[in-house]
């Protein structure tokens, strides 16, 4: 609920704090004071458009600041998680700057934002009665959820919006499905085309490296052979070998160890490097044996590095690339093959899905009539005493021509204010008072269902007096044990049942207007109260009957 509401250089306002309890709080003063201007700050923590025109004259800035208890508003406390803000240990505050240029700024607890997502979070916050904008129940999608509160039928209104959705992805899945096929299906020659060209080939991953090197040996098949048979020759097979040569060392270096031993382990140096090299030369000469003259597996190689350039030059511009590519039009190519059964279990689970669908939607519209006429009957009970009498109100449900995530219906709250006239939207009734009061009677039907706390009504009053008044003030009564209720009014029959009774009063601070609120209790709300019965707020008869009526509220 709302907490505490600051202004500052607005309009008439030169600087206020406004303290708001529990239940229902009350505004009076005469008229100009400023009391709806109050109602226009409000507005504007709700994300109302701003103009200069609000600024006072002579400051440079107007702002609006509001403290929210969100403690137990899960809706609110969920959208600032969604947006990455976080509450102030279960406190809201928002605060919005309206410069005198025009230019303005915005804050939630502390983080700049914008209006779209200011009244994004207000419509969780405060319901605005008194001008269209913040009224939630002329909202098609409020009106439906209430409805579905009413009736009980929640539970089924969330079968409804499931089955909806599995159908409406099945759709998806199905739509998405047909355009691969199409799609595949125009390219499937071509694709067709890519495979056989591709496996054709057998490529092997890594294969060119290897290509490469054979090539490259029978391209210098003869220089190989040669090389290797000149090594062979010099390390092991001739007269004057170096494998003959370090045998001969060997035999030096054991005389020299029959004299000397510490010379012993230089045997192991000229052993490993003879054996070495006599097994190289050995090597070598396996190895020229080995070598193949083969010009037709050269041109073979030729022609497939040939065959792989080219293929790479069309699906590469690597091997690895080609092979994707024949991969990719093969598992195109399967899926084309088995589109058509994908198809028949994707029909047969939207015509399922149709089927929950269209039996929880006939339920669900089934105990959306037997609540629409009993809510209308209750809000028509309530219309008479709120200066209605000829008023009759309907809720219509209009069918869909396919059903909605919503139902198979629209959902719209119709109002008759006077007798013998048709019901219209309630967006359409003209008076504002007429509108506040037809709110009043939908939220004390409804107001164990309306999550939203804090309920503003600014011209609630307008044109009724008497018993009318009388039972005005009852219901916003009534309504304020479930939520917080701010009304402003002139009548005496509802502020005298404010648990908080707030007085505005207008004064010329250096020959300029302002207005100022006080918190009214004992005597002074006992003034008030006789002023706003229309006597002499001073007379002991306006007093005495201001106290009665204090001592006797109900």
């Amino acid at each position: 609920m709302l907490t505490e509401l600051r202004i500052q250089d607005y309009a008439v306002i030169d600087s206020l704090s406004l303290r708001l309890g529990s239940g229902l709080n009350a505004l009076t003063g005469e008229t100009g004071a400023g009391k709806s201007i109050i109602v226009g700050a409000l507005s504007l923590l709700l994300g109302e458009r701003a103009s200069a025109d609000v600024v006072r004259a002579g400051a440079d800035r107007a702002v609006v600041e509001g403290v929210f208890d969100i403690e137990r508003n899960v809706a609110a406390r969920e959208l600032l998680a969604t947006y990455g803000l976080e509450d102030e240990e279960g406190l809201l505050i928002v605060r919005r700057e309206i410069a005198a240029s025009g230019r303005g700024r915005l804050w939630i607890n502390g983080s700049a934002t914008t209006a779209a997502v200011l009244a994004e979070l207000g419509a969780y916050l405060v319901d605005l009665h008194g001008q269209h904008d913040h009224q939630s129940l002329l909202r098609p999608r409020q009106q439906r959820a209430l409805l579905d509160a009413y009736s009980n039928a929640g539970e089924l209104s969330a079968l409804v919006h499931a089955a909806h959705t599995r159908l409406h992805t099945a759709r998806g899945q199905l739509k998405q499905l047909e355009t691969r096929a199409r799609e595949t299906e125009q390219r499937a020659d071509f694709l067709r085309f890519q495979l056989d060209e591709i496996e054709r080939a057998k490529l092997r991953r890594g294969e060119e490296e290897s290509i490469e090197l054979e090539a490259r040996r029978l391209a210098h098949a003869s220089e190989l052979a040669q090389l290797a048979e000149s090594l062979h020759t010099d390390l092991y097979a001739s007269e004057h070998a170096v494998g003959a040569r370090l045998a001969e060392i060997r035999r030096t270096l054991d005389q020299l160890i029959r004299i000397d031993d510490s010379l012993t382990s230089w045997r192991e140096v000229v052993d490993n490097a003879l054996f070495g090299l006599e097994e190289l030369g050995r090597d070598m000469g396996r190895y020229a044996s080995a070598i193949e003259h083969d010009p037709a597996r050269l041109d073979e190689l030729r022609r497939r590095q040939d065959m792989i350039f080219r293929l790479k030059r069309k699906y590469g511009p690597e091997l690895d690339d080609v092979i994707r590519t024949g991969e990719s039009a093969r598992a195109e190519l399967a899926a084309l093959d088995t589109s058509e059964l994908d198809r028949a279990a994707l029909e047969r689970e939207i015509r399922a899905a149709q089927e929950n669908l269209a039996r929880a939607a006939s339920e669900l519209s089934a105990a959306r009539a037997r609540g629409a006429g009993k809510l209308a009957q209750e809000i028509a009970d309530v219309l008479p005493e709120l200066g209605m009498s000829g008023g009759r109100f309907v809720v219509e449900l209009t069918p869909l021509p396919e059903i909605s995530a919503g139902g198979a219906e629209d959902i719209e709250f119709r109002i008759a204010v006077n007798a013998g006239f048709e019901p219209r939207a309630l967006a359409r009734v003209a008076s504002g008072g007429e509108l506040s009061r037809i709110m009043l009677a939908l939220k004390t039907v409804l107001a164990r269902l309306d999550a939203i706390p804090t309920l503003v009504f600014d011209e609630i009053d307008a044109g009724i007096g008497g018993i009318v008044a009388h039972h005005v003030g009852e219901k916003l009564k009534r309504v304020a044990a479930d939520h917080q209720v701010f009304v402003v009014t002139h009548l005496p029959q509802i502020a005298l049942r404010a648990d908080v009774h707030l007085l505005v009063q207008k004064s010329d601070a250096h020959g300029i207007a302002a207005a100022d609120v006080a918190v009214l209790a004992g005597e002074a709300r006992v003034r008030e109260l006789a002023r706003l019965l229309g006597g002499d707020p001073e007379s002991d008869v306006s007093l005495k009957h201001a106290r009665e009526l204090l001592t006797t509220r109900s």
